[in-house]
This record gives C-alpha cells, sequence and structure tokens, in this order.
C-alpha cells in the first residue's frame, strides 16, 4: 500500500497530556500496568484521542525515570521514524525512558546503549557483525545438534508426562548453542553449560527489565510490586559476583574476539562485557522470546498449516539433499511463517528516541510537529498489527508474505528494530543479529516438521513472553 504524503494532510497539534507533575505519571503507570494493562492502555487512548499519535507518561516514571513525558507512535506509517538516525537520538533509549545501572555490564554503556554517532558505537557494532560473519558456516549445523537434544528431552518429559514444557528446554538450548557458537573451544566443562547459566542470566534480565514488568500477582499486591519493581531499581549488587563467575569464563574461552576487539582498539574489558551482553541479553533473552512466541502461534494455528508446513520442508529437504540455505530460501510457506511470528508477537515491543530537531511526522489521518529533544516512543505490537496495512491484523495468517504481494508487505514488519527489507550496519540501530533469528526460526521449524506431523499446545504468558507447553505430539509418517 501507498502511504500518504505529509504535505497532503493537516497539520494538527498532538493530542493527550501528562497530567499534574508527578501525579500524572503515577496515575499512567498503576493505569498502564493494574487499571488496564499494556493494550488496553494504548487502545483507550487511541478512542479517547481519536489518533494513533498522542501524548503520555511512559513507565516506569518515578523515581525511576528523570523524564517519563512522551510521544506515542501506534501505526505501521508514523513509527518508522524511530529507525531514521538523521532525526532520532539512541543514546542511553535502549530500555525506554530509564536505564538500568552500568553496574550489569562492568561498569561500561554497551553497544546497545549508544548512538550511532558516538565513535565507540561503530567500533562495538562492527566487531559484533565481524563476529557474527566469521561464524556464519557453524550456525545450521550447531544449531542442528542443539535442537536434537532439545527434542530427546522433549520426547523424555511428554513420554513420563503425557505433556512437555517447551520454555525451559529451550532456555537450556538456547543458551547452549551460543556459548558454543561464541567461544573458541568447547565450553562443556565450565559453568555456561549448567542449569546455573540459564537461571543466574534470568535473573540478570529481570533486574534490568524488572521496570517494564508486571508478575500478575494478585490485586492486593499491586501496590507492594509497584514499589519494589517499578520505584527504585533492584540492587545490582546481589548479582555482581555470580557475574564475574561468568565473565571470567568468556575472558578465556573467547579469546578470538576480544583478540580482534583489541586490534580495533577496543579495551579487552570493555569487549568482554559487551559479549557478555551480547550473547546473554541481546541473543539469549531474544531467542527467550522469540522460539516460544514461534511455535505458539503454529501450535494454535492448528492441523491445516502444520501439515502445509510438514509438506514443503519435507519435500525441499528431499530435493535439495539436506538442510542448507539454499534449501531453507525455498521454503516459501516456513518464511512467511517465521515472518508472520515476528510481526504478531515482535520480541522487542518498544522503541524510543529522543528528536534530534524540530521535524513534522505523520500517521494515515494528519501531519503532526515534534520538537527537538522530545522523547518519541512506539509500541510495536500496535504498528505491526495496523489495520489499514494488514487485513486480518490480530490474526496469525501464516501465508501472509507469501508471494510478490505479500513480499511487499515486509517493509512493515519492524521486530528487529528497522524493516525487515532493511540490513544492520553499523550506522544504525538495527538488530545485529537479525539474519540470525530469522535463520534459527526457520530451522526450528524444519527440525521440529522433519520429526512431528502435528502438534497442540497450551499457550500462556510470562513476565518475558510467552509459554507453550505441548499436549500432543504426532510424530512424522513420512519423510
Amino acid at each position: 500500500m501507498s502511504s500518504p504524503s505529509s504535505s497532503n494532510l493537516p497539520l494538527i497539534a498532538i493530542p493527550g497530556g501528562y497530567g499534574l507533575p508527578f501525579f500524572g505519571a503515577i496515575k499512567d503507570r498503576l493505569d498502564y500496568f493494574y487499571r488496564e494493562g499494556t493494550d488496553e492502555f494504548f487502545r483507550t487512548r487511541i478512542k479517547k484521542y481519536q489518533s494513533t499519535v498522542f501524548r503520555s507518561n511512559m513507565v516506569p516514571g518515578p523515581f525511576m525515570a528523570r523524564n517519563p513525558k512522551v510521544i506515542v507512535l501506534l501505526d505501521a506509517i508514523s513509527f518508522p521514524v524511530l529507525f531514521d538516525m538523521s532525526k532520532v537520538e539512541k543514546k542511553d533509549v535502549f530500555t525506554g525512558t530509564y536505564m538500568p545501572s552500568t553496574n550489569y555490564t562492568g561498569g561500561y554503556r554497551v553497544c546497545a546503549y549508544l548512538d550511532p554517532p558516538e565513535p565507540k558505537h561503530a567500533l562495538l557494532k562492527g566487531l559484533i557483525l565481524s563476529t557474527l560473519a566469521k561464524r556464519h558456516d557453524k550456525f545450521i549445523p550447531l544449531y542442528r545438534s542443539s535442537l536434537s537434544q532439545l527434542f530427546i528431552d522433549l520426547e523424555d518429559e511428554f513420554s513420563s508426562k503425557g505433556k512437555a514444557s517447551f520454555d525451559d528446554y529451550c532456555n537450556k538450548m538456547s543458551f547452549n548453542f551460543l556459548a558454543n557458537l561464541f567461544c573458541d573451544q568447547n565450553p562443556s566443562s565450565t559453568i555456561l553449560t549448567t542449569d546455573k547459566a540459564t537461571k543466574f542470566f534470568d535473573s540478570w534480565l529481570f533486574f534490568q527489565l524488572a521496570p517494564l514488568i508486571t508478575l500478575g500477582l494478585p490485586k492486593i499486591l499491586n501496590f507492594l510490586e509497584d514499589i519494589v519493581l517499578h520505584t527504585f531499581p533492584l540492587p545490582s549488587l546481589l548479582l555482581k559476583c555470580e557475574y564475574k563467575k561468568f565473565y571470567k569464563v568468556f575472558n578465556e574461552y573467547a579469546k578470538s574476539i576480544l583478540d580482534e576487539a583489541e586490534s580495533l582498539g577496543i579495551k579487552r574489558d570493555e569487549a568482554c562485557h559487551n559479549l557478555v551482553f551480547l550473547v546473554c541479553f541481546n541473543s539469549y533473552g531474544g531467542m527467550k522470546t522469540t522460539l516460544p512466541a514461534l511455535i505458539r502461534w503454529v501450535g494454535l494455528a492448528g492441523e491445516e498449516l502444520q501439515r502445509q508446513l510438514a509438506e514443503e520442508i519435507r519435500t525441499v529437504v528431499r530435493s535439495e539433499g539436506g538442510v542448507t540455505i539454499a534449501a531453507l530460501e525455498k521454503m516459501s510457506l516456513t518464511k512467511s511463517v517465521v515472518w508472520e511470528a515476528l510481526r504478531i508477537e515482535p520480541p522487542v515491543a518498544f522503541q524510543y528516541g529522543h528528536a534530534k530537531e524540530d521535524m513534522v511526522i505523520h500517521n494515515h489521518d494528519a501531519a503532526f510537529e515534534i520538537k527537538k529533544g522530545e522523547m518519541i516512543f512506539g509500541y510495536q505490537p500496535f504498528a505491526t498489527k495496523d489495520p489499514r496495512v494488514f487485513e486480518r491484523p490480530e490474526e496469525f495468517v501464516g501465508d501472509r508474505f507469501v508471494g510478490e504481494e505479500g513480499e511487499k508487505l515486509l517493509k512493515y514488519v519492524y521486530w528487529s528494530n528497522g524493516r525487515e527489507i532493511d540490513d544492520p550496519a553499523v550506522g544504525n540501530k538495527q538488530c545485529p543479529a537479525k539474519n540470525l533469528v530469522v535463520l534459527l526460526s526457520r530451522v526450528m521449524l524444519v527440525e521440529f516438521f522433519l520429526r512431528y506431523d502435528t502438534f497442540m499446545v497450551e499457550a500462556g504468558t510470562s513476565t518475558l513472553g510467552s509459554t507453550v507447553t505441548f499436549t500432543s505430539m504426532s510424530k512424522a509418517t513420512s519423510s
């Protein structure tokens, strides 16, 4: 579809507001977490202001954020301004209106918090892109090996209990894959491949993201939760000693990456803390949300889609002689299903940026003026379910991106902090592992449907995304 030019639209004042100082932000926080919930918070304000662009406070508010005031973007047309590095500054906005203590990352502002014009951003992101490129040939064989153990674990639990929880086994598989991918030698004798790793880094993620999370406790405990999680930062000191143990393993086992970092002029210590963040926040955190969401939506889609996937995957693998990049590229339905899962449940819901200059943005209906320095906030699950871009936006449509017309919609898939048709570079903030995430999601489906015809799931939610329990797993009857 073509979007209207801002010059053809009326310029109107941005509706909404922030309420009384301090109290307005508290009210919005309570609405967001407890009275309305996230989606309803935005939905009611779209209806109230008759606009997908409006002013509001954003969580966590006092006393975590110095300034909770944002301009909210909730449609596919206005949202991409957040990807334009000439218009927005991305300094220290990775987690939004607040920034976790650098004590979680060895005292350094890691790459995720740097703005592209900062000199270290190009060095660090360049290192990440180089590291991934050098390991490209390991992606599929190493991941398939990790998935083999995942399916063994799932089948063992399913045979003994009649159902199997996907999440814990997926977390373990994901972390083992990442540890082996980024380490120069097998870290099997270290704490990286024990249950301690996933348990610790789940806590490490939670401590940093707690201001954005609610635990779903009984209403009587909402006030206590709000004080503990959203008002004051959790003490990083509680995790410091354990973090050092994992840091030392990466420092010892990822020497080639750290050697390259030093050759680029990056301090070895800083590079190692960035590596820990890349592996354990960006990558593990991403897989922890993306893979369960993928299985959830394919499971809920039902038998017809599952059988179509199984037929496509087995036919292509047979004709291509194995699971290869070339084979994956020929699986049009499989590719579409992965993109659709990333559209309907993006692993990162929020995007932020400060306006670098006075600017005019627009949605479908009007143009709006934003002043230099104002914080812009986009809630991606609404932008990627824009009903004026996507038909049946709330439904999981597996073949949505199949064919020439379907692929035209990929420019409205934003999960990677950029358009799906764009690629990460040192000059932008698009996820450096964007293509790897898509690849791993495709291989997950391929390996699943080489083993099973159909499956059924019970789906739920956790603090960081979807939860999935298999209630039926029908083994493949044909190859």
